[in-house]
């Protein structure tokens, strides 16, 4: 017959010599107690933790121990999870053996593999954020790509722009008194006043209204009747 709380009491006393500093006992009867659990430091120094705690059940080690997380640090509720599933795996492949060591032991390698999970995870946002800042420099270096669109756009707004500015240098220069240039003067000055008329005539459909009394009368000038007596070599001899 199998004496269950004599192996309980002396895997307790193994226990306790094992982890001197993370073995707490919180209770005779029932046997219970907790073990913490460190992983190892990460490149950085991170760590993650758990506390785990442990009931002897009557017929322990042939019947499996309760277990719980009592605490823990650093740990999402994943791997949580997986903590308390890797517990019953094992408990289910070491009954009827005392299986304290062997349970902390397997939680204790599932915690270096979660930082070492959070190391390659730090690992490949450094690298992203790197990828990014090389893409930004060569962006600011490169400048922007010019594209017949954005060109375009840009002629516009420059054209507007530089329209304005004319408008206001000469009205500046109209309550300064300033004499008004001619058209010669003003195509010297703007090579771009050049196809303003062009681009008026496009926007009007060339239907230009022309003030007739501004000219001299068509009719006075007999265009249509020669005069008989003209003579240009006459005019001339006269001149001289």
């Amino acid at each position: 017959m199998t004496d269950y709380a004599e192996e309980q009491r002396n895997e307790l006393e193994a226990i306790e010599s094992i982890y001197p500093d993370s073995f707490t006992v919180l209770s005779d009867s029932p046997t219970s107690f907790t073990i913490t659990v460190t992983s190892d430091a990460g490149e950085n120094g991170e760590t993650v933790e758990a506390t785990l705690r442990f009931t002897y059940v009557e017929k322990y080690p042939d019947e499996p121990p309760l277990w719980e997380i009592h605490s823990q640090e650093n740990l999402d509720n994943s791997d949580v999870e997986d903590i308390l599933a890797l517990l019953q795996q094992q408990a289910e492949e070491n009954l009827g053996m005392v299986m304290i060591f062997t349970l902390v032991t397997a939680v204790q390698e599932k915690l270096n593999e979660i930082v070492d999970v959070m190391k390659t995870r730090q690992e490949e946002e450094k690298r992203r954020k790197e990828k990014e800042a090389e893409e930004a420099e060569k962006v600011a270096f490169q400048g922007t790509v010019v594209t017949i669109e954005n060109f375009l756009v840009w002629k516009a707004k420059f054209e507007l722009e530089m329209a304005e500015v004319r408008r206001k240098k000469l009205k500046e220069e109209e309550q300064t008194g300033k004499p008004k240039l001619t058209g010669k003067q003003l195509f010297e000055r703007d090579h771009n006043l050049d196809t303003s008329d062009i681009q008026f005539l496009e926007e009007t459909g060339n239907n230009v209204e022309v003030d007739e009394s501004l000219f001299q009368d068509i009719e006075d000038l007999d265009l249509d009747e020669e005069d008989p007596d003209f003579d240009p070599l006459q005019m001339g001899s006269d001149e001289d």
